[in-house]
Order: structure tokens, then C-alpha cells, then sequence
């Protein structure tokens, strides 16, 4: 008897962990599993690692080994790119990139988690020497020469998201003089409020870091190598471009086959099922449902598509899944030099382009009892959390302070995922013991204060 077939695209997290479902929960199934890169599976994520000597080897920064799979019966295959797909047929055609050979494949169940490619900014001179991207192996590697070449002297990065911030601090740390450039007006500007941006810009400048914002690109300038980065208002002199200006979902491949918006984004139902039959798509080319906005929104995190593999694989055999996929509320961490912050669900500007109306509330305060020194760990705390005005409940927040609170922000998501409201949060039972927090917990006193109750002083 012959086994059902389920091929992978892609071996990222989201292929990863379809294929650790798949093997984990099913038998008799020829699995395989098609990545057009040369490495499984770098992990970009571990990036800034890496580039500041925090990792055991590059060759270690990855989700698993091929091998890894493999003992658990599937086939992985690098270096071999799925280029189409006969619906009629049910096969997909693999290039061989080292041959240049292609083969067709038979699927019963196909898994698509394609992902994404960075955006080479389309001006003049993006073709010159010494333009980099920030993901991937390869470029990983190349930045890492470049941070340790003393002719490098001044790096400029494009885009101020959390890679650019992390390929600015890593750059800093090397000793580069770092100009930092985006065009919204504000560094982390998409993924946190103003009071808490506030604070990292600060640390930004603190550390030399040259933040240019609200900036319109116009070239980047040189003769066979970048000499400088040129704006609508100022030219700065470049040794080195890194950038980090976005993403763009990986599916041009998939144009007349899979259904997909304007902007590339495959179009999937609520069971995360496209519409061509046996076809499932997931991860960051893939819009993902918000719990806190009820839309779909672009959440490129691992977390978001683990949780999407998942529950494909569990309702893969169904013909009609038994229950739709909940959604994720969309929660990541980083580091800016000192400082570490946390956020989840929505802030002021992911909510007005889902078109969410929220308040907000910034809440400073100290970890620990006022009795308790700063120089004995007792440091500034910040959270804010993002709210309904109506009914109260929680949409989003984060977590800031020099010492690592991020964990808190698990309680967060976790608020949102739930339904809970202000009120729910502000008198949540907490532990308390001062070696470590406040007698009203940081989240509960951050709530109390989103309701406009007195300061607790203690």
C-alpha cells in the first residue's frame, strides 16, 4: 500500500515544525521537504549573535540539521527549489540549483511556508559594492568580515526596525560609526509607542548612533563601491550599507496558481487552507489572523507560524477542519544596548492600520520598593498598555528597563489572547517578595494606573 504523500516548501520554522508534527502525529506518510538554500536552516533571527562572537559556531545558529529530520523518516533537500505547481496533476516541479535539473513530484497534501525576501531598495547605485542585506547565512558572513576590516569606518543602515537596530548596535559595538536611517519618524516606530521609543532614541544617541528619520532616500552614491548614502536632505558618507528596510513575501512563483492579494500576500481561508485543494499556506508570506485587531495583519515571527503548523498539521486529513485556527496575538523581544523590551498585540500604529481605535497608558516606575537602591537592582521600569476605551480589554503592551523584564510580557500576550480587560489585570495575584518586586506587581500597578487609580507609593 502506498503512502501519502505531504511535501514541505520551505525550511524555516514553519517547515521545521510542520514536519516534526507530521512525523510526530501520523504514520505512513513520505514526507519531503524542499528549501532553495544551500543551509538548513539559518536562523536569522540569531543574527546579531553571531556578529558580536555571543554563538558557538555560524554553522550552529540554525533551527536543525537535516539529519535531524531525517531520523524521523523525512527527506530534506537543499539546494532545490519548487518552481510550480500542476494542480491538475498534483505535482510540483523541483529544480535541482546544483544540476539544473528539474523533476516532478507527486503530492496528496502540499505545506507551503515560502516566506519571505528583504527589499533591495530600488535606487540608483543598489547594484554597487559593498550593499548589503541583513539575512541569511551568506550575508551574515559578509557583515561579519566587513565589522572586523579597520577600512570600514563608517556603516549606514537602512531601515530602523529591529534588525536595523540590531545591525546598528552590533556595528557600534565594533567600533564603526553608525548612521541609522528610515523614513517614518521615529526608530522601532512600527512595533512600539512613542513614550517608549522615546526612551531607546535617547539610548541611541547615548551610544553614538546618528538617527535620521522621516528621510527619502534618493541614491546611494559611489563608483563600483558605496562612498555615501544620499537623502532629500544630506549625504552621508558610507563604507559599508546595510539593509534592513523590509521584507516581501516570497511568491511570485505562485501567480495564476495560488490566490494572492495585491501585494503578494497568499490568500488562505480560515483553516489556513489556499484555493487549490490539498494546498495549505502559513508563516511570514502569509497574512496572519490578529486576535486583538480581528483582521489579518503581516506578524512575521517564528512564534506565529509554529502555532500555524500546528494546527495544519492536526486538520490536515479533515475535510472540513473541525474548528478554525484561533489566531495569534504577535509577541517578540530585543535589546538596544542596555535597555531590553518585550511587546504583544497592538500598539498606536500596527492599530490604526488595522483600523482599531485603543487608548494608551505609559507607566514609569520602579521594579523593586523605594527602599531598595538603584545600585542594588532596583532599576526604572516602563510599561504601556494598549487598551479598548469602550470595554477595557487589553489589545497590546510592552515591557522596557535596563534589567531583563521581558518575561513579564508573556503575562501580556496572554491577557490579550484570554479577553482580559484593565480591571482584570490590576487585581491578577501575583507573588510578591522585594528581593524581586513590588507589593502590587508591575502589570498590576501599570493597570491600577491605566484606571486612573492613586498612585501606589510603597
Amino acid at each position: 500500500m502506498s503512502k501519502t504523500k505531504v511535501i514541505v516548501v520551505g525550511a524555516s520554522h514553519g517547515g521545521h515544525q510542520s514536519v516534526l508534527e507530521l512525523t510526530r502525529k501520523y504514520k505512513d506518510l513520505d514526507i519531503k521537504l524542499f528549501e532553495a538554500g544551500d543551509f538548513i536552516s539559518f536562523m536569522s533571527c540569531g543574527m546579531e549573535l553571531y556578529l558580536e562572537n555571543s554563538v558557538t559556531d555560524v554553522n550552529d545558529v540554525r533551527n536543525f540539521r537535516p539529519e535531524d529530520l531525517e531520523k524521523r523518516g523525512a527527506e530534506v533537500y537543499a539546494n532545490h527549489e519548487v518552481t510550480k505547481i500542476d494542480t491538475d496533476h498534483k505535482q510540483v516541479a523541483v529544480k535541482d540549483l546544483k544540476s539544473g535539473e528539474t523533476q516532478n513530484y507527486d503530492y496528496d497534501k502540499l505545506i507551503l511556508s515560502s516566506g519571505v525576501t528583504p527589499n533591495d531598495l530600488p535606487v540608483p547605485g543598489h547594484d554597487l559594492e559593498n550593499v548589503y542585506l541583513m539575512r541569511g547565512k551568506d550575508w551574515a558572513e559578509k557583515i561579519k568580515a566587513k565589522l572586523a576590516d579597520p577600512t570600514v569606518k563608517n556603516i549606514t543602515v537602512i531601515g530602523a526596525g529591529y534588525i536595523g537596530v540590531e545591525a546598528a548596535e552590533a556595528s557600534t559595538k565594533a567600533g564603526k560609526h553608525v548612521t541609522l536611517i528610515d523614513m517614518i519618524d521615529r526608530p522601532l516606530g512600527n512595533y512600539l509607542d512613542a513614550d517608549l521609543t522615546d526612551v531607546l532614541a535617547k539610548k541611541l544617541a547615548d551610544k553614538g548612533v546618528d538617527v535620521v528619520t522621516g528621510a527619502h532616500i534618493e541614491s546611494y552614491e559611489g563608483s563600483g563601491k558605496v562612498t555615501a548614502v544620499k537623502t532629500s536632505d544630506a549625504e552621508y558618507p558610507s563604507d559599508l550599507v546595510i539593509q534592513a528596510a523590509g521584507v516581501k513575501p516570497n511568491t511570485a512563483w505562485l501567480k495564476g496558481t495560488i490566490d494572492l492579494d495585491d501585494r503578494g500576500w497568499i490568500e488562505t481561508d480560515e483553516y489556513l487552507r489556499t484555493n487549490v485543494p490539498d494546498v495549505y499556506a502559513m508563516g511570514d508570506a502569509v497574512l496572519a489572523y490578529s486576535i486583538p485587531a480581528q483582521t489579518k495583519m503581516p506578524i512575521a515571527l517564528a512564534t506565529v507560524v509554529r502555532r500555524e503548523a500546528r494546527y495544519v498539521v492536526d486538520h490536515i486529513f479533515e475535510n472540513t477542519p473541525s474548528v478554525p485556527f484561533q489566531g495569534v496575538v504577535g509577541s517578540s523581544a530585543l535589546s538596544v544596548f542596555d535597555y531590553h523590551f518585550a511587546s504583544s498585540g497592538l500598539n498606536t500604529t500596527t492599530a490604526k492600520k488595522a483600523g482599531v481605535t485603543i487608548k494608551t497608558s505609559f507607566y514609569k516606575d520602579t521594579l523593586r520598593p523605594a527602599y531598595v537602591p538603584t545600585e542594588k537592582g532596583n532599576p526604572d521600569v516602563y510599561v504601556g498598555l494598549d487598551f479598548d476605551p469602550q470595554t477595557h480589554k487589553i489589545l497590546g503592551g510592552a515591557v522596557l528597563s535596563t534589567y531583563d523584564i521581558t518575561a513579564q510580557e508573556n503575562v501580556i500576550a496572554l491577557a490579550v489572547q484570554q479577553g482580559l480587560r484593565l480591571e482584570d489585570l490590576a487585581q491578577a495575584d501575583f507573588f510578591f517578595q522585594p528581593g524581586f518586586d513590588r507589593q502590587w506587581s508591575l502589570l498590576n500597578l501599570a493597570a491600577q494606573h491605566a484606571l486612573g487609580e492613586p498612585e501606589f507609593t510603597k
